[in-house]
This record gives structure tokens, sequence and C-alpha cells, in this order.
């Protein structure tokens, strides 16, 4: 089955750490790349998430269809930044470089591709934490961290459920594939057209909907059942002490973020580093 964007249990340290640190991380992570447009600076980000995935032991066939889908996008989002302004990089700049004229105002400069690579760069050096923490995080643990630093525990437990439910969503979809495959609808790629799939595709959202409304109703019943929100605190199974990894984790999303401002505000005097 494919995975998309779920848990994938390893014996790592990133594995170890706690989902509140994280999360911090991640925060502070994408708050520095994304206000800064130094293409240096987001290069070593990149660098430093490869890293960081490699200690993680998530290979990159487990997380491909999200590389894949976020390449797309980005590829998409160029197109589109170019298509409606191409003159973007130029006013930024304040300078002109032309090295091909294409026709009317669509021409190509240095300070466009420039502008173009600091945002694919910044979508590489984000992307592969964002997946880090979605697939090194226990859901259970994570709702147990966050109510350690003080969110609510029916907020915490809540985002939990959310984590929990898109692998069962996941598996559901597999399994009624599965059975219509049983039954003998195509649906290989390579047997099948496209437009036979996507309709076959559609004919699973019914009971896809209707399993994950019993789904539901199944764990609101156990909720209450179980008295869930009546008291004011609760214990959590999965709770785990900070350790030096996170305290790590959490001073190199801060690191990230300091060098972010520090670049703006005292190497490229504001957020563009202009090489021109």
């Amino acid at each position: 089955m494919m995975n998309i964007f779920n848990y994938i249990e390893r014996k790592s340290p990133v594995h170890a750490m706690t989902g509140a640190s994280k999360l911090l991380c991640l925060l502070l992570w994408s708050f520095g790349a994304m206000s800064s447009f130094d293409p240096r600076f987001l290069l070593g980000l990149l660098l430093v998430a490869l890293v960081l995935f490699k200690i993680s032991k998530i290979g990159v066939k487990d997380v491909q269809f999200m590389l894949w889908f976020t390449m797309a996008f980005c590829l998409l989002n160029n197109l589109l930044i170019y298509l409606f302004s191409p003159q973007h990089g130029v006013e930024i700049y304040g300078t002109c470089h032309e090295l091909v004229h294409l026709a009317g105002r669509y021409n190509i400069t240095a300070e466009q591709l420039l502008y173009h690579l600091n945002v694919v760069l910044k979508y590489l050096a984000t992307i592969p934490i964002v997946l880090l923490f979605v697939t090194t995080t226990d859901p259970s643990e994570f709702a147990s961290s966050l109510n350690r630093i003080g969110v609510n525990y029916k907020i915490a437990y809540s985002v939990a459920l959310a984590l929990r439910y898109i692998p069962d969503i996941q598996r559901e979809y597999h399994d009624i594939t599965l059975s219509l495959q049983a039954r003998g609808v195509e649906m290989n790629r390579k047997k099948a057209a496209l437009i036979s799939r996507l309709k076959t595709a559609s004919g699973t959202l019914v009971p896809l909907i209707l399993s994950s409304m019993d789904r539901i109703e199944v764990i609101s019943n156990a909720m209450e059942l179980r008295s869930f929100g009546k008291n004011k605190k609760r214990t959590w199974y999965r709770a785990r002490p900070f350790g030096a990894w996170d305290i790590g984790a959490i001073l190199l999303g801060l690191a990230v973020l300091l060098l972010s401002v520090a670049l703006s505000a005292f190497v490229n005097h504001g957020r563009y580093y202009n090489p021109f």
C-alpha cells in the first residue's frame, strides 16, 4: 500500500524525540527558510535536511509519492509565476541582464532565473523537514507532548485522532479497490484507460465515506463510554521526557531562524541576496 502521509516506525534518534520538540523545530525552520531569499542559506538548509533524513533512516521510497507531488507542485508554481509575472526578478533586484528574448514582455533574465532558483530551494529546504515530522512522529506520543507543553488534552487528542485517521483512510481505500478488482473491475494503469480508472476511483467515494462515518461513530461512542473530557487532566501511555536530541532540535530551529534574520539585517540588507 502506498504511503502518503503517515507515521513510519523506525529505530533512530529522530524517532526517539518528542513530537513537541519536532514541531517547534519545524516551525522555527519554516519561518527561517520562508523569510530568506538567499540561495546560499537555503542550499545549506537543504544539505542539513538531507543529513537529518539519513539519520532518521527514512528512505526515499517511503515518501516518494509526496516527493513527486511536491516536485510537480513546485514546477507548476514556477510556471505560473513566470506566465503572470515574467519580470518579477527584474523588479526585485533592480537590474536587467537579458539572456534570451522570447516574445513581447517574455524573456529570460538572470534576475528571473535567480528568483525561480530561490523558490525551488525554499521547497527543497522545507519539505524534507515536514516529511520528517510526519513520518517520525507517533500520533499518541505527539498528543502527550503537546499536552505537556500546555495544550489542552482535548485538543491534543483531537490532533492525534486526525493523524491516525489519515492512514486509516488509505487502508480503507486500498481494501475497497482490492475488492473491486476481485469483482473484475480493472484499475491497472497498463490495462485500463485513465478516464476509466478515474470513474472507478470516484465510485469508491461512497463506500469510503460510509465506512468513515461508521468509524467516527465507533470512536465517539468509545470515548463517551470512557467519560472522555470529564476530568481536567489525564494520563498518557506514550508520554516521553525531553532529552538531549529534543534540546538540540529546538536549538537547531532557533539557530536557523536567527541566522535568517541576521542575513537579512546585516549581510544582504533585506530579504533578497543580490549578486547583481
